[in-house]
């Protein structure tokens, strides 16, 4: 039976007007053209220097474009994106959906609002928007297990504000960046660090031995070597920021807790790094 969970901290922010496409596409990492009911995009909203700001989902109901978000972020992204609007014929404003997820089985039937498959891995399953929510069946917290054993990032939990590089967390391989589009704030950082390969380091899925680091916890080689930082946790699986040059298998430490990285199959690293 399809799982079912009601995300209470995401929140819903509307665009719309005859301008919200192409003023969205100037701003955030997706093509945001590609957005059509039953279609869900994921992208980022970065720093003019390419560093993270927002991540969410782009659903479209064919009149407006819905932003799935981080709800402790709206308020600042209305704020943050309506600055740009300028004369752009475009409104931004929350809304009264909720959002909702559904995995490990067909995708349910939903009375109203919109439904679309999570467009990074098969496995998330679908995101859903409505006012008119579909009974749950697993919790919120069972979701935020499954999505890090996915290795799936989400919102200021996994992605540092002003710090994180998308490539670092993975937007490439799951879909959250448009190579093709043109222009987009951030773009020139992000494209040069794809096509010079100047990644040094990868959010990945680690398995927890012990208490669960609190994230910002140091992650150590046996030798005592700084190596990263954990972020999210739920039980025994989490997401840890690691240099690429300890993604091999060997034990690491982060407070009282052994981490043994689980690379999903999603993700592609260098040759030097995965040997």
């Amino acid at each position: 039976m399809t799982r079912i969970a009601t995300l209470d901290h995401r929140a819903v922010i509307a665009v719309t007007g005859e301008d919200k496409v192409s003023f969205l596409q100037g701003l955030v990492s997706q093509d945001v053209a590609l957005a059509a009911p039953g279609r869900a995009l994921w992208s980022a909203l970065l720093t003019p220097q390419g560093k993270w700001l927002a991540e969410f989902f782009i659903l479209s109901d064919g009149e407006r474009l819905l932003l799935d978000v981080e709800a402790a972020q709206r308020d600042d992204l209305v704020k943050r994106l309506s600055r740009f609007r300028l004369r752009a014929k475009v409104k931004l404003a929350p809304t009264e959906e909720i959002v909702q997820v559904a995995w490990d089985g067909p995708a349910p039937d939903l009375a109203s609002g919109l439904i679309a498959p999570d467009p990074r891995v098969a496995e998330a399953g679908f995101r859903i928007l409505t006012t008119v929510p579909l009974s749950a069946t697993a919790t919120a917290d069972e979701w935020d297990a499954h999505r890090l054993a996915l290795g799936l990032p989400e919102g200021s939990r996994d992605l540092e504000a002003e710090k994180t590089v998308l490539l670092e967390a993975g937007f490439d391989e799951l879909g959250g960046i448009s190579w093709t589009k043109g222009c987009y704030m951030g773009q020139e950082l992000t494209a040069r660090t794809r096509y010079r390969g100047l990644l040094k380091r990868r959010l990945v899925p680690v398995m927890i031995e012990g208490e669960a680091p609190a994230p910002g916890t140091p992650v150590l080689t046996s030798e005592g070597r700084d190596v990263g930082t954990m972020r999210s946790s739920r039980g025994t699986q989490g997401l840890a920021v690691l240099r690429l040059e300890v993604l091999g298998g060997t034990p690491l430490h982060a407070g009282a807790a052994t981490l043994r990285v689980m690379l999903p199959t999603w993700i592609k690293l260098p040759e030097t790094a995965s040997a």
